[in-house]
């Protein structure tokens, strides 16, 4: 993936040009990032693209964003229902 495509606001490019930027700034971008991407477009390699380009930064807050990004979210278990309210 081209990192235009990838980036195609230059958020993440812009916040690692940022001076001491806080770990909730970064999510911030990263979210805003996330819904700049073009409908289709695979997050993951977007995120894949964006580590190989800044990853290299050490101690960047962005990074451990970007590593998270990556993650897979818990898939949910089912929460309440008949059986939570009134029992077996």
């Amino acid at each position: 993936m081209r990192l235009e495509m990838a980036d195609p606001k230059g958020l993440i490019r812009e916040s690692y040009r940022i001076d001491g930027i806080s770990a909730e700034e970064c999510r911030s971008i990263f979210l805003d990032w996330a819904l700049s991407l073009p409908e289709g477009a695979s997050t993951k390699l977007a995120i894949r693209r964006l580590i190989a380009e800044y990853g290299g930064r050490a101690g960047h807050p962005m990074n451990d964003v970007l590593e998270q990004g990556l993650a897979t979210a818990p898939t949910p278990g089912r929460k309440g229902g008949r059986r939570a309210r009134v029992g077996d």
